[in-house]
């Protein structure tokens, strides 16, 4: 039996992980540490695009173009090894063709064509295989794939929701005006959690009020996420700047795109390059708890990042489909204006919507606060 492998290796695998932000969506974010006995690092990797080579083949790559032996190595992967041979061969069988004598992974991976069935071959083909799943490493590399988990075991997406607002909870003055209540080191920050998500979400209010892009600027990413409009009526200009490229653009409606009324503007609109699916409520609105299951099914949407009005969010809040909030406190009052959300109005404390700070963190001279639903995270 080989001695555990030391904290700092599996936080190594961990942050080798973090490297696939912005990167291999829709796949999960894994990273790969290959040790050998004395537990001296010969190799590591992350997942590529999708299509591209997951964590243990780049991993593996890496030690042979360094002319590094594995055979009788471990590795120390932050998920499951896959078994099934989707867009790249099994994972796996790469490992146990490599010679390695040992796996260490952090979660068991989610996905039913997966699910176990990657340890069980390498126990089957005689490797040590070991499962850290009560430990912190296996904690936090969930949390990096919360998305993907959310994904597979829910059928949606993991829903977050950004706001930037005044230390009073105002997101804008009565007239609109919202450019710039936070600081740039938030700006910047919020773009960050922007290249996290598969996809950003925006109301057609957001977009007539802003005419935003939506898109990762201020820091940098390899993929862009896609871009999704909720517009019942469709409204969308098509001379949008939402509808720039590069990334895809869909737009959710609730109206029959083919009735005279609409077809030059939903033809003009999937001329500008997007896609619309009509998903209509009994209200005559867009169904957003359809639509999210439409993101999951249709686009592996893992991580939906929400930037929309009072209106929009409080639809989401009201539904109950908010799994967590990233909101950017000020440090300034606006006293009247427009509130982070609206499902009220409520009559008792009783009918509020009960939250748990995750994270309180400085960011330039703004708070980041993140804060969830109670155990909504546990699924």
């Amino acid at each position: 039996m080989l001695p555990p492998p030391a904290p700092a290796l599996l936080q190594a695998a961990l942050d080798e992980a973090t490297r696939a932000i912005g990167l291999s969506e829709p796949n999960p974010r894994v990273g790969c540490l290959l040790i050998d006995a004395e537990g001296r690092e010969i190799a590591r990797g992350h997942t590529q695009q999708a299509g591209g080579p997951h964590a243990e083949i780049v991993a593996l790559r890496a030690a042979a173009a360094a002319g590094r032996s594995v055979r009788g190595a471990t590795a120390l992967v932050t998920l499951e090894p896959c078994s099934h041979h989707g867009r790249t061969p099994p994972c796996c069988d790469a490992l146990v063709a490599a010679g390695l004598a040992r796996v260490v992974v952090a979660n068991v991976d989610p996905n039913p064509l997966v699910a176990g069935r990657g340890l069980a071959r390498l126990q089957a083909a005689g490797l040590q295989v070991e499962h850290l799943a009560d430990s912190d490493w296996a904690r936090a590399a969930r949390e990096l794939n919360l998305g993907f988990f959310s994904r597979m075991v829910r059928g949606r997406p993991w829903l977050r929701m950004k706001v930037a607002a005044s230390l009073d909870g105002r997101t804008a003055l009565d007239n609109g005006s919202s450019q710039w209540i936070t600081g740039e080191a938030a700006r910047r920050d919020g773009h960050a959690w922007r290249r996290r998500a598969t996809a950003v979400l925006t109301g057609i209010g957001t977009l007539k009020d802003d005419n935003p892009r939506l898109d990762v600027r201020l820091v940098e990413t390899r993929v862009q996420p896609m871009r999704v409009v909720v517009d019942a009526r469709l409204e969308t200009p098509p001379s949008a700047r939402l509808l720039q490229p590069p990334g895809r653009v869909w737009i959710y409606h609730a109206v029959d795109a083919e009735a005279p009324e609409h077809a030059a503007r939903a033809a003009a609109l999937r001329a500008a390059g997007a896609g619309l699916t009509r998903l209509p409520d009994p209200q005559g609105k867009v169904d957003l708890a359809a639509l999210l299951a439409a993101l999951s099914q249709e686009h592996a949407v893992n991580e939906l990042h929400v930037e929309a009005g009072h209106k929009l969010n409080g639809s989401f809040v009201r539904a109950g489909l908010v799994d967590e909030f990233l909101v950017y406190l000020a440090p300034r009052l606006l006293s009247g204006g427009l509130p982070m959300a609206s499902f009220g109005p409520l009559r008792a404390l009783d009918q509020s919507l009960d939250l748990r700070f995750e994270q309180v963190d400085p960011v330039g001279e703004d708070l980041r606060l993140i804060a969830r639903p109670p155990g909504r995270s546990q699924f």
